[in-house]
């Protein structure tokens, strides 16, 4: 079991991370790493963290615990596993030889899905549009069903042979993309949004999401910035190299997979937006999660944000999942709040105004009206998963 509200168990064949975006800066995955390394039964996260100034940080090393890489097999019953939530499946050090074994053993497990969640989403595109992608995968899913024939006994469906099985040129994954694997990535705010989201769409996928937690600033899903340069007439890959300004703006809706372009005139003063008919060459996004930080150093989430995501989602018509506060909770109408809670203002900008009181000489008048919420660290079981009064549990629809 987990206390991951949108997946029913987690699995870690492989852990080990390194810091990457602000996003990681309080990662949860980093003190649980420490932890267990300390622990004889445990062995795979052993020498994973070092403490720098107190904290646990990762050394960058990375390990693959082949007796976890079997669990998928050993159960039975439908399970819904999210993947390397101690670690980064696509993470730079992470040689393919052991991607491809994490892959055979989902592709031989199609009883189950498997949520499978990344910061380095050109690694994941790369790897899953590579050459021979499914033949390559294959092949340790061979050398599975060989040497554990009473676990794999129901897989061997998953695999296509053209021939004898010991001859792995000629066998490949049937389905590929796999149905039973969903892909996302994590987006923290807009920066992170706009650099990782196309990498997503164009990353085949039964299911592909992404994951706003620590949501870290205002995310427009329906707006994510592209060069017009870069496109051709039906869509295509951004080119870094190109700088966005006002006069090669293009918009990519990645709740919608269309394009659109945004008009200015030479001044840099908007016209409008215009749909221009593009219909980009991925897919689209299905699913979004939302959550707020935990743990003792959390970062507050404007709740303008987290509304946001929800709308756009609830216009497009795509599931949305609101997991949590986090430690902090939105009080802005909450006219009785005891003095033994942390309290700030917090804008939409993510600026803090200040740790005032609301009814007497708050240190900014007008707080309300600059977009502010009055956020209160009450911890994240007291400050829940409502939003608006409202539980947010919507899981993609698959079948």
């Amino acid at each position: 079991m987990t206390k991951i509200q949108w997946t029913e168990q987690t699995w870690n064949p492989i852990v080990g991370c390194t810091i990457t975006t602000p996003g990681c800066t309080n990662c949860y995955a980093m003190k649980a790493a420490y932890r267990m390394g300390h622990n004889p039964k445990t062995p795979q996260y052993h020498g994973l963290t070092k403490k720098v100034n107190g904290n646990a940080v990762w050394t960058g090393k990375m390990n693959l615990a082949e007796s976890v890489l079997l669990q998928p097999f050993k159960r039975k019953k439908p399970t819904m596993y999210f993947v390397n939530s101690m670690g980064d499946l696509f993470h730079e050090s992470v040689p393919d030889e052991w991607i491809d074994r994490v892959f055979a053993v989902m592709a031989l497990c199609p009883q189950h899905t498997f949520q499978v969640l990344t910061k380095r989403a050109d690694r994941m595109r790369e790897y899953m549009t590579g050459d021979m992608a499914a033949h390559r995968i294959a092949r340790p899913a061979v050398d599975f069903m060989l040497a554990h024939k009473t676990l794999c006994n129901a897989a061997a469906d998953a695999v296509h042979s053209h021939g004898d099985i010991d001859f792995p040129d000629e066998i490949s994954i049937r389905h590929w993309p796999l149905p039973n694997v969903w892909l996302g990535v994590s987006v923290e705010d807009q920066t992170r949004a706009d650099e990782r989201i196309p990498l997503l769409l164009d990353t085949p996928a039964a299911v592909r999401f992404v994951s706003a937690e620590p949501l870290l600033g205002a995310v427009q899903l329906n707006r994510i910035a592209q060069s017009v340069d870069t496109f051709s007439d039906c869509g295509g890959h951004p080119d870094p190299a190109v700088p966005l300004d006002s006069h090669n703006a293009l918009w990519l809706n990645a709740l919608g997979g269309k394009m659109d372009a945004e008009n200015r005139e030479p001044n840099g003063n908007r016209i409008g937006d215009s749909d221009v008919g593009l219909i980009h060459e991925g897919g689209k996004i299905d699913w979004v999660i939302v959550g707020g930080e935990s743990g003792p150093k959390a970062r507050p989430m404007h709740p303008d944000w987290a509304r946001s995501l929800r709308d756009q989602c609830v216009a497009a018509g795509v599931p949305f999942f609101f997991k949590q506060w986090g430690e902090w909770a939105d009080q802005t109408n909450n006219t009785s709040i005891s003095s033994k809670y942390q309290q700030l203002i917090f804008t939409a900008s993510g600026e803090t105004l200040g740790a005032g009181w609301r009814n007497n000489g708050c240190v900014e008048d007008r707080w309300k009206e600059r977009g502010g919420a009055w956020m209160v660290k009450v911890g994240t079981k007291a400050a829940g998963n409502l939003l608006d009064g409202k539980e947010w549990q919507q899981m993609p629809e698959v079948g």
